[in-house]
């Protein structure tokens, strides 16, 4: 087949190239096509975002994504770039149709979220635009080991409107990241007008005046356009300049998704006019131009037909998930420690002594280890109760560091710098206090899951240290408790420790650990001297779901965690002196909690209580008295009774805050009518 000659028709890239990009343009609307069959015939793909009008933008993303060296974060209608990036048709397909074989995940999220985290391409969630602190955060590990990689973001430009974004565009500028941002802009955000979203209807043009992010736009529609600038913005992000950003103008051509009416909101006219700007149909006639044969560009669409069918004949006879594997990847592997809460020797020290000089020995211990959040590493101050004093100065700015007042930044990041390997662990402080932590909540969701999201392809090492309860006239936002929130959340351990010896065993095996752990810091105990302990030596560690009796008895059974031990104790002790034994057992893990030894206990008292200094309300305390009612309700002599903090806020009042959080006196009085009964 002869072509007819022709002078650089498509500037610096040969003719056999721009082919080779509109076999694959072809092939993912081919694809799309595919989708929207299945759709009709109900038997998939239950939800697609089609790409028609992105196709430039989307082929130059996955033509500079290198694999097993760039990190790709797609969104969900991003179906061409990870075509372009390397994903087979029968990959896309297993996806959508949410087979076992869906190399992102085994159908465990949702159809049209392609990921393939072998080789670089992330699993992304459906909370758009979150991933961007992701890709900030595996650039900061690109950047940190020397690696020769960038990271890649995708999205629509409705998802900017999303504060995360600026705090991952700005954060990235800041540190010099090697991240290459991209926006493409179709016009809206469902049925939203772009000018209903941004200030400047260019998305573009709202960072502007960030230092050190470079700006490129394109038109996303053009094929050379989008690719020159992609490849340009990738090697400004890895001359270590800063990050990149590239806005890729872009067409809707079809709706939102398979369930939106775009007549609703968009006249015919304009439809129709969309439909006039494919950029599919535009190439074909470039080529045409260029010299490519009608009969070759049939031949090559007669291909990718053919491939096609085979492929998705394949994916289709896949099997589907098998519903016993729902609890596959539940839990990341806890670190097994070779011995255990190994003896006290020594001088004592206190809760928050127990905490800084444990993180010195880890970061001794693995030097993958990072740290931060806010306020930690200013000179000689470490953190509001200086739990972090001396960490920068040992192990360096580059492992230990401060972040900007942003918890969706200081959460997020972490997420992403695990991506670039599984050695790594990140202990952030997640919010200066436990009450601050609500702007992160997206992201500790989102990491939540991630493990069996995943099928276990990855997992977030990520301890989030967090200054949590009152007793310290804090009020709100200083004082209140987040364990039965953050312990609700499937694939989360929270632990609570009530002695420094707990304290720092726990802390050991949450950062050797795989998975996120909430390490929950009661900050009334960091420098009391009733919870101090001698020091521990070696390896000490305590494991996630063993519990400790730390007095024993036999006529009932007190169980708790954090500050309300030491309550526990003083009142278990006053009711000796009145002749009954009591034993009380500091869970010290919450999730998982030792149910064994709580179940022992009460077979031998007949009686339990559950004391906790979170709210009464849907707190953990009812978690524990169904599981007793439910697994030894025929040992049990009396009502189980519980104590807790009244339902309302801790207030700054010292008087209020008396009135409202358990001390020994509420328990002592609980506990005399529980004996009693």
């Amino acid at each position: 087949m002869a072509r007819k000659p022709a002078k650089k028709p498509f500037g610096e890239f040969s003719v056999s190239t721009v082919l080779e990009w509109y076999r694959i343009a072809h092939l993912g609307r081919l694809l799309e096509d595919r989708a929207v069959g299945y759709i009709r015939k109900a038997k998939g793909w239950s939800y697609h975002a089609p790409f028609a009008g992105h196709d430039g933008i989307q082929l130059a993303i996955g033509q500079v994504f290198r694999a097993e060296h760039d990190y790709l974060f797609p969104y969900y209608r991003d179906l061409l770039t990870v075509l372009s990036a390397g994903l087979t048709p029968e990959e896309i397909i297993l996806n959508g149709l949410s087979k076992a074989g869906d190399v992102a995940g085994g159908g465990r999220h949702m159809s049209n979220h392609f990921a393939k985290p072998a080789m670089g391409i992330q699993n992304v969630s459906s909370c758009t635009g979150n991933h961007t602190l992701h890709a900030v955060g595996v650039a900061r590990a690109i950047k940190y080991y020397g690696a020769d990689g960038v990271a890649i973001s995708s999205q629509g430009e409705a998802s900017t409107s999303e504060g995360y974004v600026y705090e991952a565009l700005n954060g990235a500028s800041r540190e010099k990241l090697p991240v290459v941002f991209v926006v493409q802009n179709n016009g809206f955000g469902i049925s939203v007008p772009v000018t209903e979203q941004s200030a400047n209807t260019r998305i573009s043009d709202n960072y502007t005046g960030l230092a050190h992010l470079k700006i490129f736009n394109v038109d996303g529609t053009d094929f050379v356009d989008s690719v020159a600038g992609m490849q340009a913005a990738v090697a400004y992000a890895k001359s270590g300049e800063g990050p990149a950003l590239v806005h890729a103008q872009c067409v809707r051509i079809g709706a939102h998704s398979n369930s939106d009416r775009q007549e609703l909101y968009r006249s015919e006219e304009e439809i129709e006019a969309a439909g006039k700007r494919d950029p599919v149909t535009a190439l074909r006639a470039a080529l045409q131009k260029a010299g490519v044969a009608e009969d070759e560009l049939a031949e090559l669409e007669a291909k990718n037909e053919a491939e096609l069918d085979a492929q998705a004949e394949r994916a289709e006879n896949a099997p589907d998930p098998d519903p016993a594997t729902v609890l596959d990847f539940q839990w990341p592997e806890p670190w097994t420690p070779d011995e255990t809460e190994t003896p006290a020797e020594g001088d004592k020290w206190k809760l928050r002594e127990a905490i800084n000089e444990t993180l010195h020995a880890e970061f001794e211990h693995n030097p993958d280890t990072f740290l931060w959040g806010q306020d930690v590493a200013s000179k000689e101050k470490g953190g509001v109760f200086n739990v972090t004093k001396g960490m920068q100065q040992a192990f360096g700015a580059g492992r230990v560091f401060n972040a900007p007042i942003a918890e969706d930044y200081i959460v997020g990041t972490a997420n992403g710098l695990c991506r670039f390997k599984p050695d790594i662990r990140v202990v952030v402080e997640a919010a200066q206090f436990a009450d601050y932590v609500w702007p992160a909540m997206e992201q500790i969701v989102e990491m939540s899951h991630e493990h069996w999201r995943t099928r276990g392809q990855f997992t977030p090492n990520v301890v989030l240290r967090l200054a949590s309860g009152g007793y310290i006239g804090g009020g709100l936002y200083h004082s209140q408790n987040v364990e039965a929130i953050m312990g609700h959340l499937p694939g989360v351990r929270v632990v609570s420790p009530a002695f420094a010896d707990d304290a720092a065993g726990l802390l050991r095996t949450a950062i050797r650990s795989g998975g996120m752990t909430f390490f929950l810091e009661p900050k009334f105990l960091y420098n009391q001297g009733f919870a101090a302990t001698p020091r521990c030596g070696g390896d000490h560690a305590v494991p996630f779901g063993k519990a400790r009796v730390r007095r024993a008895g036999t006529d009932a059974t007190i169980v708790t965690w954090g500050t309300p031990v030491h309550w526990s104790l003083r009142a278990a002790n006053k009711a000796a002196k009145a002749g009954h034994e009591v034993e009380v057992i500091d869970l010290r893990s919450l999730r998982p909690w030792d149910v064994a030894t709580v179940g022992a206990s009460v077979k031998r008292t007949g009686k339990l209580m559950v004391v906790h200094e979170d709210h009464l309300n849907q707190g953990l305390g009812a978690e524990i008295a169904a599981t007793v009612a439910r697994e030894f309700f025929e040992w049990l002599d009396a009502p189980i009774v519980r104590v807790g903090a009244k339902d309302v806020p801790v207030a700054f009042s010292r008087i209020l805050e008396r009135a409202t959080l358990p001390y020994e006196e509420d328990v002592s009085e609980a506990l005399d009518a529980l004996l009693a009964y």
